[in-house]
């Protein structure tokens, strides 16, 4: 499929939407059971896991790391930071705020507390990313792609952290549905979903970026011999564009207008010792490492970085290339906790298109008992790692 394909396709209308909903759901749901198995299984073993250690679950997914940031905001409002033993400031200024607000939200209309509520949206979210995974994937590969897209994004190594009360979750099906109207020429709900996944995490810009860089070539190559763009034939788009960056921007101009100073936000996250310095940070955190962790490392990474290479090859589609892009270049580009890299690379689904497509052209036999050992494989490793170091 040509890169661009998705892009001819004429802005819709309103009209009839109501009628394609259900017959999605319905294709759909075998990539959701899918999806819910996995996760599932997951929660399953992380109780069992946890009950053996003697700690608990619940506590693991919904109140510790960030969940307890998040939860505060909800309850109290912004304002609260710590000073740690390393001379820096933590902020929750830090956090973004749909995830608390709805937390807010759902703990008033509920007995639900807070973190709870954060529960429950990250595993409504959580389908919500799968539905719009399957859907990707179904529109590029067919059915098959699309729920062995969805299952392999539930069964990452970190994929315990979707049904925690983390951001991630929320964020991923915000910038999911946000490509998939850019692809199918919902400008204007692209607009609105992309603002709304810059208002849950700084990596928000990513699905701004899939909107406009799309628009920007959409533009480019309509404009007629000679002249300039033909603005009047993208009046719905242009209008995408403008509301895409409405809730990143507004939220880091907020900061920067309570704080007194425009660079406030970046501050901010200085005092978390985050940043971005192009990777040397964690150029140099791979050679402290040494032989052989940090060598493995280095494979993986060139690994996640060639994922992106194929489909770009492949013809994937701009916005997903852009949208996963952008994803993977914040990430590796960032200083600070550099355990966070793998829950932070979470989000850039697009990665997994060409392995979807490569399984769903296996046997279904054959491509069955990968996705269970897979699975059974991010299930361990979740149960390990929440039981161990986490996800800070």
């Amino acid at each position: 499929m040509n890169d661009l394909a998705p892009l001819r396709v004429p802005e819709r209308t309103g009209s009839g939407r109501g009628r394609r909903v259900l017959p999605a759901l319905r294709r759909a749901a075998p990539a959701l059971l899918a999806y819910a198995g996995i996760r599932a299984l997951g929660l399953v073993v992380l109780a069992v896991w946890s009950a053996a250690h003697g700690k608990s679950w619940h506590t693991l997914l919904s109140a510790r790391w960030d969940s307890l940031w998040y939860a505060r905001v909800a309850e109290q409002g912004y304002g609260y930071s710590v000073r740690p033993a390393d001379g820096g400031v933590h902020s929750d200024l830090a956090f973004f705020p749909l995830l608390p607000w709805l937390e807010r939200g759902l703990s008033a209309v509920t007995s639900l507390s807070a973190a709870d509520a954060g529960l429950l949206v990250s595993w409504l979210a959580s389908l919500a990313a799968a539905g719009a995974l399957y859907l990707t994937g179904e529109r590029l590969h067919g059915p098959r792609a699309g729920v062995a897209l969805a299952a392999l994004w539930a069964a990452l190594p970190v994929g315990i952290v979707q049904s925690m009360a983390y951001s991630e979750s929320l964020f991923t099906a915000l910038a999911a549905w946000s490509v998939w109207c850019v692809l199918t020429g919902r400008w204007v709900t692209a607009g609105v979903l992309a603002s709304l996944a810059g208002l849950t995490r700084p990596v928000g810009a990513a699905a701004v970026a899939a909107v406009w860089i799309t628009a920007a070539v959409t533009l480019w190559r309509d404009r007629p011999p000679g002249g300039g763009p033909r603005w009047s034939r993208h009046r719905r788009m242009l209008s995408g564009v403008l509301l895409a960056p409405l809730g990143w921007c507004g939220y880091v101009l907020w900061v920067g207008a309570r704080e007194g100073r425009p660079t406030a936000y970046l501050d901010v996250q200085g005092g978390w010792g985050n940043g971005f310095d192009g990777g040397a940070a964690f150029a140099s955190f791979l050679w402290d490492l040494g032989f052989p962790a940090g060598l493995g490392l280095l494979v993986g990474v060139a690994l996640v970085v060639w994922l992106h290479v194929v489909g770009a090859r492949r013809g994937q589609p701009l916005p997903l290339l852009v949208y996963g892009g952008v994803v993977l270049l914040l990430a590796l580009t960032a200083k600070g906790y550099f355990g966070s890299k793998p829950r932070l690379m979470m989000p850039a689904y697009p990665l997994l298109l060409p392995l979807a497509a490569g399984l769903a052209r296996w046997r279904p036999a054959w491509a069955w008992t990968v996705t269970v050992l897979v699975s059974a494989g991010s299930a361990v490793y979740g149960a390990f790692w929440l039981n161990g170091s986490g996800p800070p």
